[in-house]
């Protein structure tokens, strides 16, 4: 695809009507060519956006003619890395706006291609020239096109270019540079916000470690994801994923059910699976939008590109809820087996295991931590069973929940006979008997070790609080004292205005409110943060008894 700016309408409009005078009689022509303007509306922007974004096989449209209206705020890099500079800004900031649209994260391109057309022999040019000269060598020395020089060359350029007076503009503009105070400023703000860019690189790292982290402690991959649900989909007795392919860095993904127009359906999935279905568009009616919108294809990690043809699922998203809500909800009692379930390992011994959930509670019945816990044992028929289930030690604990991963992971494609199901039904109620106070116990441990390891982060967060509050107020004192020891003049730049002033006058008078509020803070924020983590309540239920039954049994 292609991106064509101009800045001017008349400019736009010639264009369009060359590039379709060009394409005239091919396939789909009147599809292929879109304009984004200032009077385009924000549901037509937004239509534009994702057809440009869209797989190009799925969608005709080839070129965006667009006007300075798209050089701020679109992603346009989905498939589209040539862009074209049908005239230049002389501002020098527009013109990196414009590359921006495309030359930004998730490019799918290593190297994107942003055109410009020179003449040689045209006056005008050797204004571009100077420009990109000066921009490149502030870019070298300080890092960044600061916006002292930049509103500078916009100045000498406010009145345009006039023919007679092409040397002058030249010489002023080669001229034009930041004076000893404001270099100094500006290179002092520079290096704070390396700094600050340094802090955020190292944020950063410790966060993808923490999720690694994270994400090997749950063990929730997106194998462990997409088989959950699988078996919810499985539970509620409709279709199961399709596999549709890939997409971006080889991503599988999936086409979905449509758990909303199986018979005797709940009327409420129509609303759940609208989070699948394309964004609606403004004044567009619901059964059209239904009907001309189709449930998307879901992948389960990041595909790596924009696009709109997928929907990528996560924990949060209200279908997934939904389908998981069923394992999360309040858990069974001894009557209601609907959550025992049997499963076939390659191991000669029948064993059992008693899941139980350890909820904690804070302040306003805030959920502070949650997780499973096992209770295992070797099962035997009650009928001769002598004694009690009595609860595995380590090592076959560890085994057996080893034996339960496994099968939830193949399935064996062997069926329990009657028999053997009927048994472990008769057997269910006793056995979770039996276990339950051994759940009991093992919940009280874990709700201790959960609540010590709370009150540590409590503490840690508290910590890390009041240390961000004393950087917020060392770095506005230090801000407050240079500003109190310039006078009026040295803030006064040459293309100042009144109300930049003014503005720098009420970030003054906010500075000072916001150390008052600091002060405040540093006594109440790290109390209240602790207080969070504080457990008020604890809840220890069962939710699921699983049978582990030998193949050869």
């Amino acid at each position: 695809r292609v991106l064509i700016f101009t800045e001017y309408d008349d400019t736009k409009r010639y264009l369009v009507q060359q590039l379709e005078a060009v394409i005239a009689g091919s396939d789909r022509a009147e599809r292929r060519i879109e304009v984004f303007h200032g009077p385009t509306p924000p549901p037509k922007r937004e239509e534009i956006k994702q057809a440009f974004n869209t797989e190009p096989s799925k969608h005709p449209v080839r070129i965006l003619v667009a006007t300075d209206a798209a050089r701020e705020g679109l992603n346009l890099q989905a498939h589209c890395w040539n862009l074209f500079h049908y005239d230049i800004p002389w501002n020098p900031s527009r013109m990196e706006q414009r590359n921006g649209r495309i030359d930004r994260k998730l490019q799918p391109r290593t190297e994107v291609f942003c055109h410009y057309f020179v003449y040689n022999q045209r006056p005008e040019d050797r204004i571009l020239q100077v420009l990109v000269r000066k921009t490149e060598t502030i870019k070298q020395e300080l890092g960044s096109l600061a916006q002292v020089i930049d509103a500078k060359l916009a100045k000498q350029m406010a009145q345009g270019i006039r023919h007679r007076s092409i040397a002058d503009l030249e010489s002023s503009l080669e001229a034009t540079d930041l004076d000893d105070y404001q270099r100094v400023a500006i290179e002092n703000d520079l290096e704070a916000a390396r700094e600050r860019q340094q802090e955020l690189r190292t944020q950063i790292d410790r966060l993808r470690t923490q999720l690694k982290r994270s994400e090997d402690y749950i063990g929730l991959s997106d194998k462990h994801f997409r088989s959950a649900i699988s078996c919810s989909l499985q539970l509620l007795g409709t279709d199961q994923l399709g596999s549709s392919g890939s997409i971006g860095n080889n991503v599988d993904k999936f086409s979905f059910p449509a758990i909303d127009q199986r018979l005797g359906a709940d009327p409420t999935w129509a609303e759940t699976m609208d989070t699948l279905r394309a964004p609606r568009k403004k004044d567009q009616r619901l059964w059209e939008w239904r009907k001309d919108s189709p449930i998307r294809n879901i992948v389960f990690s990041d595909p790596g590109i924009v696009s709109d043809e997928v929907v990528h699922l996560h924990l949060e998203q209200r279908v997934v809820q939904r389908l998981l809500g069923r394992f999360s909800a309040q858990g069974f009692v001894h009557h209601d087996l609907s959550r025992s379930c049997f499963a076939q390992v390659k191991d000669a011994i029948p064993r059992v295991v008693l899941l139980g959930r350890l909820c904690l509670y804070g302040p306003g019945a805030a959920r502070l931590h949650e997780e499973l816990i096992p209770v295992t044992a070797r099962w035997s028929d009650p009928m001769i069973r002598k004694g009690e289930l009595a609860p595995y030690a380590k090592d076959a604990e560890v085994k057996t929940m080893q034996l339960l991963e496994d099968a939830l992971h193949g399935s064996q494609g062997i069926q329990f006979t009657p028999e053997v199901t009927q048994q472990l039904q008769a057997a269910a109620p006793g056995d979770i008997a039996q276990l339950l106070p051994y759940l009991e116990a093992r919940g009280a441990e874990y709700a201790a070790d959960a609540e010590k390891k709370l009150a540590q982060r409590g503490t840690a967060e508290s910590s890390a609080m009041r240390e961000i509050l004393e950087t917020q107020r060392k770095h506005i004192t230090e801000t407050v004292k240079k500003f109190d020891k310039m006078n009026r003049d040295q803030l006064t730049f040459e293309f100042a205005q009144e109300a930049e002033l003014a503005q720098l006058d009420a970030n003054k008078r906010f500075w000072v409110k916001r150390l008052d509020e600091i002060r405040e803070e540093l006594k109440t924020e790290p109390e209240r943060i602790e207080d969070l983590y504080k457990v008020r309540a604890r809840r220890i239920e069962p939710v699921g008894l699983v049978y582990l039954w030998p193949v050869t049994g």
